[in-house]
């Protein structure tokens, strides 16, 4: 992958209507290295996947982010 490409784009979906987000919310955030994501779940939550499984549901984007830099930090520091 070239650098300054979207790395976003780097994960497709077939479905794209799983992904749509309410409004105000984004459709979703992957991590550069592939190891995490935000999705959103039911239209309300968020799915936190980590290594392909789900960790955590968040109820927000927001929370998500602080979810995923609150453990990633952890495991840099394992």
């Amino acid at each position: 992958m070239a650098r300054g490409e979207n790395y976003q784009t780097f994960y497709p979906t077939k479905n794209l209507t799983l992904l749509d987000a309410k409004v105000g919310q984004p459709n979703g955030w992957v991590s550069k290295d592939g190891m995490w994501a935000a999705v959103p779940s039911n239209g309300r939550k968020f799915a936190i996947v980590h290594n392909g499984e789900v960790v955590h549901f968040a109820k927000n984007f927001e929370c998500a982010m602080t979810y995923i830099k609150r453990e990633s930090k952890k495991k840099k520091n394992q």
